[in-house]
């Protein structure tokens, strides 16, 4: 299941003897095991033997980035193995599943409203991280309308068109959809702590029955781009928006918006999984063209 030379270098860090090796379902890029230790405690190991060098980095720094604000349970980073090492790998607390408590969807609103209001330094992020497997450049803006453009939707659009994915039609539709950016975004607000990546893959339901998130892609950006990606491709009951609202109210024009900010996902989804998803594209770019 993981080579000697890998649970030896677990012993090391850990401390404790690996004592049982299990493979967990869920991933579609790495591999994932619980690893039981000696005292009966277990670990969560994610590997992969071809992982870009930052890959691991990148997701533990954005783990601690959303435990700085304490909203949400976040599992806790033990380890992760330097760049360069022939078997990288990340070591987090282990969350056992278990099963929604009756409050899960007001207690996951309220704790998101209270990640996006702890706010972030700018506009991106202080690296470059991943959002699947492609890099997500997070290079820091003072204006969103800039940083969206600029580091969102213009390097997913160039990678399609490099890929033969994106017709030069598309293109001048979204120069038409950049010249009227400033004015589309909404209110200014300050940067809220994004999670990034968050459809309902990334929100577990841990051992007490709350909340918990995995997996990001972090930076600092407009609070309703994670809205809009939860509201993408569902999961989520209504229950959760309206108690983050509720705690948090959204902006005049927020719902005229949704479309605006599913472009980015989308437009990964057309990088990740091929042109089938540009007429999703097409869609929402039809809102306001």
């Amino acid at each position: 299941m993981i080579s000697s030379a890998l649970r030896a270098r677990v012993e090391s860090l850990l401390g404790h003897a690996v004592v049982s090796v299990a493979r967990v379902a869920g991933g579609d890029i790495n591999d994932a095991f619980e690893l039981g230790l000696a005292g009966r405690r277990s670990v969560f190991l994610k590997t992969h033997a071809n992982a870009p060098l930052t890959m691991f980095d990148a997701e533990a720094a954005g783990l601690e980035f959303l435990r700085e604000a304490r909203a949400l349970r976040v599992p806790e980073v033990l380890s992760v193995a330097p760049a360069g090492e022939s078997a990288p790998f990340l070591l987090l607390e282990f969350i056992r599943p278990g099963r929604p408590r009756p409050e899960f969807d007001v207690t996951l609103g309220r704790g998101l409203a209270a990640l996006h209001r702890f706010g972030a330094p700018s506009f991106g992020f202080r690296a470059a991280n991943f959002i699947g497997r492609l890099v997500q450049d997070n290079r820091e803006h003072t204006s969103w309308a800039e940083f969206y453009r600029e580091q969102r939707l213009e390097p997913q659009l160039r990678a399609a068109e490099a890929a033969g994915r994106a017709p030069l039609a598309l293109r001048r539709k979204f120069e038409r959809l950049f010249a009227k950016l400033p004015e589309l975004v909404g209110e200014a607000e300050s940067p809220a702590r994004l999670h990034g990546d968050l459809w309902s893959g990334n929100v577990h339901v841990d051992e007490h029955g709350a909340p918990c998130l995995i997996d990001p892609a972090v930076y600092g950006g407009h609070r309703e781009m994670d809205l809009a990606m939860m509201r993408l491709f569902g999961g989520f009951d209504e229950r959760v928006f309206s108690a983050y609202a509720e705690a948090y109210p959204l902006a005049a024009g927020h719902a005229e918006r949704v479309h605006l900010y599913q472009l980015y996902p989308l437009l990964v989804h057309v990088n990740l999984f091929g042109g089938g998803y540009l007429s999703s594209v097409e869609r929402a770019l039809s809102e306001y063209l």
